[in-house]
Order: C-alpha cells, then sequence, then structure tokens
C-alpha cells in the first residue's frame, strides 16, 4: 500500500509540481449567479498572458464545454476505466485552455478500487504542456453538498449576487462545508454588483456572521459589475474581455486576475499537494454525508 501512495504522489508531483501553479475552485450555493461564466472569463485572461489553464468541470450538463459549442463525448471517470485516453476526452477550447469533464468521476470518487486510483494519478502526471493554473467549475448537486476538488484547491471562491436568496444559499454552503468538512477559509465574489460598496457591503455581512458563528473565515476576492456587455457577451458564447475589453466586466475580471495570481497559498506546497492526494485517495471515502446536511 505504500508503495502505491507513493507512485500516485509521484505522478501528482508530475502534474502539480510547478512551482507557480494555483488550484482555485468556484462554488455557489445556487444556479443563475455567474460561476461558470466567472471561471470562463478568468481563464480566458490567464490564457491570454500566455499561461496554461486546465478547468476541472464538475457539470454534467451546460458546463464550460458548452458555452464554446464543444461537443461533451467523454469523462475523465472512462479514462480511468481504460474505456478512452485522456487526449479524447481533454478539450482544448481555447488557445491556452483545456476543459477536462469530471462529472461522472467526482461522483464516483469513494467506490474507485486502488487501481482506478493509480490509473487516475497516472493520466493527469501525463498532461502536457503543464499545467500553470487549474480552475475548478463545481457542481451544484454533488452527493455530498460539496466538491472534493473544492476541498482540495488552494482557494475556494464563493460566488454571490445581491438578491437576498443568493446570500442566503451561498451562506448555507459555506456553513455545510465548515461543519461537514472543517473548511474554515473561503473568498467572496459578489457578482452583478451595483457598486462597489454596495458589494463589500455584502462581503462584510457574510463575514460578520460566520464569524461570529465561528464557522469560518470569509476574505474579500472582489466584485464584478453589472454590465450588460458582460450579458451580451454570454449569450454570444464569448468572453467579455474578448469581444467587449473596454467593459467594466472585463476590466473586474482582469483586476481579479492579478489578485488570484498573488493570494498568499493557504497551505505551503508539500501540504497542498498532500491535499490533493487526500483528496484522490481518502477524502471521498471518508466524507459523512449526515454531517454535512445536519
Amino acid at each position: 500500500m505504500a508503495e502505491l501512495y507513493g507512485d500516485q504522489a509521484a505522478g501528482l508531483r508530475r502534474l502539480f509540481g510547478t512551482p507557480q501553479l494555483r488550484i482555485v475552485s468556484f462554488a455557489s450555493g445556487c444556479a443563475g449567479v455567474g460561476k461558470s461564466l466567472s471561471v470562463i472569463n478568468l481563464a480566458t485572461i490567464l490564457a491570454g498572458q500566455g499561461r496554461e489553464v486546465v478547468v476541472f468541470d464538475e457539470n454534467a450538463e451546460a458546463g464550460v464545454p458548452a458555452f464554446y459549442g464543444a461537443p461533451l463525448e467523454g469523462d475523465l471517470l472512462q479514462v480511468v476505466h481504460g474505456e478512452r485516453s485522456l487526449a479524447e476526452v481533454m478539450l482544448r477550447v481555447a488557445p491556452g485552455i483545456r476543459v477536462l469533464p469530471a462529472a461522472r468521476l467526482v461522483r464516483r470518487l469513494s467506490r474507485l478500487s486502488e487501481l482506478e486510483q493509480r490509473v487516475l494519478v497516472d493520466c493527469l502526471g501525463e498532461i502536457e504542456p503543464p499545467v500553470e493554473v487549474i480552475l475548478v467549475d463545481t457542481s451544484l448537486d454533488h452527493p455530498l453538498a460539496f466538491s472534493p476538488l473544492g476541498l482540495a484547491a488552494d482557494d475556494t471562491v464563493v460566488v454571490v449576487t445581491p438578491d437576498p436568496a443568493a446570500i442566503t444559499d451561498a451562506y448555507a454552503l459555506i456553513k455545510k462545508v465548515s461543519l461537514g468538512y472543517a473548511r474554515k477559509d473561503f473568498r467572496i465574489l459578489v457578482n452583478q454588483a451595483r457598486s462597489p460598496g454596495a458589494a463589500r457591503a455584502i462581503h462584510d455581512r457574510m463575514a460578520g456572521l460566520t464569524g461570529s458563528r465561528r464557522l469560518a473565515r470569509l476574505d474579500y476576492a472582489g466584485y464584478v459589475p453589472f454590465d450588460e456587455r458582460l450579458d451580451q457577451a454570454a449569450r454570444l458564447c464569448q468572453p467579455v474581455s474578448a469581444l467587449f475589453p473596454d467593459a467594466p466586466a472585463a476590466s473586474a475580471y482582469r483586476r481579479l486576475v492579478g489578485e488570484l495570481l498573488s493570494w498568499p497559498a493557504g497551505r505551503d506546497g508539500p501540504a497542498r499537494l498532500g491535499n490533493f492526494v487526500q483528496l484522490l485517495l481518502h477524502l471521498s471515502q471518508r466524507s459523512d454525508p449526515a454531517a454535512i446536511y445536519a
């Protein structure tokens, strides 16, 4: 068993050994807050800076590939089962941006055999060119109420809008993950904000509530302003920075990219790698859905 884990850790180091690698997950308490759209726009800007980006997409339908018009014909689980190669499943949707559909895999992590775990780690270690930024577009309907990939990330960004229901749902998600998985640090991105002050006020209220109840620390990731050109670009299946580079939303995403790349790692390098190994080998087997739904 020790040899198996050692081989798997070596495979992950090949994938995640780049010193400047960032692993950031994006989550939300409900649909319609712009989570996937934020991932797409951030990936576009990162790739435009010459970085290699991989998006782990947990959404079975209407995910990142659909935005780019790429047919969703495979899933990482098929690679693990030997039905397809990684090259057949991974989608190059734009220069510098690859999407790895993983909706079926994340629902089966707890049932992977040791051999399947080995195949998973080995195939991820073969990704070329090396990954510099991983963005995880988490699913809303994971059977354990939160993505194991999200737990393994350096940072988890919870996307909210000023809508009271969206804020309530985001708080409920943070509470579930804090109580169920002991994750105590999140970042809040306010989408469709009418002003910087209004966005900051939403974060401050949420942070005050979670802090007073000792649930989690919420850092402020920033905001994306209400911008009709962002909606227009989305309807045309184009990143706003490509279609309207001077739009306020495009400027906000560029600012967020700059901050994202400078965020201090929540864990040091070895611990981060160990956490990702734990995701693949241990976390999903040890998750207790009763705790997170309590």
